[in-house]
C-alpha cells in the first residue's frame, strides 16, 4: 500500500508523521530479495530514524533471487514453518541494526509481524507498532497486544 497515492500537497499542509514513516517503509521494502513478499521495516524514536530493515538472505548468503525460494519448492504456505526459509525478516534486521536504541521506539512495517518477530519486538522494548498490509498468521499481533504494545493498522 502506497500512502502517497491521491495525496495533494498544499502550502502549509504536511503529511502526518506516521504516514511519512510508512512511505519510507515502502521504499525500504524495494531492497527486499524475497521472491514471495517485499517487506520493509523502520525503527523510529523521537521522530528520528534509528534503523531500517528489509527481508532477505543473511549476510554472505546467496539471495533467493538467484537460488529460488526454498519454501515455494517445498509447497509451504505463507505463515507456516518459518525455519525452512533462509531469509531474515525485515523487523529482525531493523531491530538488529537498532540495538538498544529500539527501547521506547515505534516500529513501522508493511505487514503484520509474525510471532517470531513479535517476540523480538517485545524484548527490544518497542512501545508501538504501526502497520499497513497483512499477513496470514495473526498470532504475532496477539503477542504484541498481550505485552501491552500499541498496534495500529493504517
Amino acid at each position: 500500500m502506497d500512502l502517497r497515492e491521491g495525496k495533494e500537497k498544499t502550502e502549509g499542509n504536511r503529511i502526518p508523521w506516521d504516514e511519512y514513516w510508512m512511505n519510507i517503509v515502502s521504499d525500504v521494502a524495494l531492497r527486499s530479495t524475497c521472491l514471495r513478499r517485499q517487506i520493509g521495516a523502520l525503527v523510529v524514536k523521537n521522530n528520528v530514524i534509528v534503523s531500517t530493515g528489509y527481508n532477505g538472505a543473511p549476510r554472505g548468503f546467496t539471495h533467493c533471487l538467484e537460488t529460488g525460494c526454498r519454501r515455494d519448492k517445498l509447497n509451504i504456505p505463507s505463515g507456516e514453518r518459518h525455519e525452512e526459509c533462509v531469509g531474515v525478516h525485515a523487523e529482525q534486521n531493523a531491530l538488529l541494526q537498532a540495538g538498544r536504541d529500539a527501547g521506547g521506539a515505534t516500529l513501522y512495517v508493511n505487514a503484520f509481524p509474525c510471532k517470531i518477530c513479535a517476540k523480538l519486538i517485545i524484548n527490544a522494548g518497542v512501545k508501538r507498532v504501526m502497520m499497513t498490509g497483512e499477513y496470514s498468521d495473526t498470532e504475532g499481533l496477539e503477542y504484541l497486544r498481550r505485552a501491552g504494545i500499541e498496534c495500529v493498522h493504517l
